[in-house]
């Protein structure tokens, strides 16, 4: 690891802000490996309607926008679920919300989240039983240090970050941890903000890539931008947006101050006079760390044997002076973070895999983030040995083959009542406060009306009667996550 002292440097975050949307072709073929490497790029709470690429009007994602013309970008493509425990444990293991074990952000004594049980087999343990060496940088969520649910315990040989999701809504924290060692950040107390976490993290994933550049490699990047808290360094990326957008102050009396001391202050939001062009300012520099990593595999000459996956967890949150509805953030999608209407689930989707997947492709496939495990599997030619909710997209990823479609999508999630929905071809149905057993399905032509805006349950009741049916059925019981008590009527 670089000293952490060089925690990132401001010059090379300009100049890659602006001119990684036309990086070079990969510099040689000399690294060719049987299998491809994976770098999966997760964003935080980006909505669908956050990168340029996808509407956003109000500031440019130019790296991330040169990935979808460089290979292939999803228009439905769904995330696991509308909040982040839950749709990374979806990805991980390649079940839907009905499955897969964690369902819900549900926090240990002290710091981290109920374990990924040791029981599951995971996309990273997949992919290490075929020779790869696997990496995490970023969020994990999932369990924590020593646990079963430890990313090292999950398939992962290194992970370096925020173990806990709870302390990464702080983006200068003390510490962040490598494997089960604590890193401390240089002059961060909870009263100085010096190190800003993020830049640290993704020096560490740099390093990685090129240190297994003879390698084939796995790389899952889940970075915390541009989730909450809003805060930035205070440098010429946050400069560019000051004073270019309106501005209400979010304010709470939750400074960075050793009054509070670290555990309460890692579950706060700090306060912030400038909250749009923090947020564009985030989002700035999660675009850059997607360049870097696109120019970095290119100056290895690993380009055209690497595969690089762009998604996001969850809609966009409205969280520490978060403005989804200024930035158009859900991209005219109804609902946002914690919803299961579209603006909640759909996320934007990238692959990018030269000579594979064919530049400035647009997909219109219906898939979610438990595809990922099978799609995998089938790129490694591993088969089938495991259980899944997903289908693999391959066929469409390299357009060929015949791409078997989903009888239906679903989700869950256990709060405010409990919600479900389901999505059924042309159909979305969407039921909230479970429990109350008063409520009623709403339904939705999701290809029609995508912003979800009318209810047509009373025109089409057999419709409404068979995702009632998938709603009963599609799930397991889950003591640690329950969902209701009854039956839907």
């Amino acid at each position: 690891m670089k000293n952490i002292k060089n925690y990132f440097y401001l010059l090379s975050l300009m100049i890659l802000s602006t001119g990684c949307a036309s990086s070079s072709k990969s510099q040689s073929s000399a690294h060719q490996t049987k299998k491809p490497n994976i770098i999966y790029i997760l964003a935080d709470d980006l909505g669908y309607g956050d990168l340029s690429s996808y509407g956003q009007t109000k500031f440019t994602t130019p790296n991330i926008d040169a990935l979808a013309e460089s290979g292939m970008k999803f228009t439905q493509h769904y995330c696991g679920s509308a909040v982040c425990a839950p749709s990374r444990s979806s990805l991980m293991t390649g079940q839907h919300t009905g499955h897969t074990p964690i369902r819900g952000n549900k926090e240990i004594e002290g710091e981290g989240q109920v374990s990924l049980p040791a029981s599951s087999f995971t996309v990273a343990e997949l992919l290490k039983e075929e020779g790869y060496v696997t990496g995490a940088f970023g969020k994990w969520g999932l369990g924590f240090v020593n646990h079963e649910g430890d990313p090292n315990n999950q398939g992962f040989d290194e992970f370096f970050g925020y173990v806990c999701q709870a302390a990464a809504h702080r983006y200068y924290p003390e510490y962040i941890w490598h494997n089960d060692q604590k890193v401390f950040l240089e002059g961060n107390d909870w009263t100085n903000t010096v190190t800003y976490a993020p830049d640290v993290i993704q020096e560490a994933t740099l390093d990685f890539i090129e240190n297994n550049k003879d390698n084939t490699f796995f790389a899952y990047v889940p970075f915390i931008l541009p989730h909450a808290e809003l805060i930035s360094p205070e440098d010429s990326i946050l400069s560019k947006y000051k004073g270019k957008f309106p501005e209400t102050a979010f304010t709470l009396d939750n400074k960075y101050t050793s009054d509070y001391g670290p555990d309460i202050q890692k579950h706060m939001y700090c306060s912030q006079e400038i909250p749009h062009a923090a947020f564009a300012s985030m989002i700035h520099r999660l675009d850059t760390y997607v360049g870097q990593i696109v120019a970095k595999v290119e100056e290895l000459g690993i380009a055209d044997e690497t595969i690089i996956m762009f998604a996001s967890d969850n809609g966009p949150h409205a969280a520490g002076g978060a403005d989804p509805e200024f930035f158009n953030s859900g991209g005219n999608l109804k609902g946002i973070k914690r919803d299961l209407y579209e603006g909640g689930v759909r996320t934007p989707f990238i692959i990018k895999w030269p000579g594979k997947v064919k530049a400035g492709a647009t997909s219109e496939h219906v898939s979610a983030f438990w595809d990922i495990f099978p799609t995998f599997a089938d790129i490694i030619g591993k088969g089938d040995h495991f259980e899944t909710d997903g289908i693999s997209f391959y066929p469409t990823m390299i357009g060929k083959g015949e791409q078997e479609e989903h009888p239906y999508l679903y989700w869950e999630l256990n709060l405010r009542g409990g919600r479900q929905a389901v999505r059924l071809g042309d159909w979305k149905g969407v039921l909230y406060k479970v429990n109350s057993g008063k409520s009623h399905i709403e339904l939705y032509n999701i290809v029609n009306d995508p912003e979800e805006s009318t209810d047509v349950s009373k025109e089409h009741p057999d419709v409404v009667k068979e995702i009632e049916g998938i709603m009963n059925s599609a799930r397991t019981n889950s003591e640690m996550f329950p969902l209701f008590t009854k039956k839907v009527k």
